[in-house]
């Protein structure tokens, strides 16, 4: 038996959709029918107004990025075979802020407002710049 992986999801039947979007390569929020508000991560209430009354969105996958820290030294497998990473939080075009990774860029080229889009890493959304 191998190590255990603390990096990939373990999907319940709630999440169990967006996880087997993002296998797809496609992003989902949730949207609140009630007050029009997105929001992240997967909730089945929306956290603005309290409506039960949301439904699954594809997000178009822009972002742009907010903050982030670039990790050095992480003990947790496989973490520490990724070091240096870098740790972010960016505002998707359709308004949640979403923690995630900036990957395939040089940590000089980080700032803020840097514009990003998602790619997928086994299932799982991560962030890259924008080719301009």
């Amino acid at each position: 038996m191998g190590a255990a992986r603390f990096d990939l999801p373990e999907p319940d039947a709630f999440t169990r959709p967006y996880w087997e979007a993002a296998a797809e390569g496609r992003l989902l929020l949730r949207r609140c029918r009630a007050c029009g508000r997105a929001h992240h991560y997967p909730r089945e209430f929306c956290p603005h107004c309290w409506s039960d009354d949301v439904t699954w969105t594809r997000a178009t996958g822009r972002a742009t990025l907010y903050t982030w820290s670039v990790v050095h030294r992480n003990d947790l497998p496989p973490f520490g075979d990724r070091t240096p990473y870098v740790a972010a939080v960016v505002d998707l075009a359709e308004g949640p802020r979403m923690m995630t990774e900036v990957v395939e860029c040089a940590a000089g080229r980080l700032r803020a407002g840097l514009a990003v889009e998602a790619v997928f890493r086994e299932g799982v959304p991560v962030f890259r710049p924008v080719a301009q």
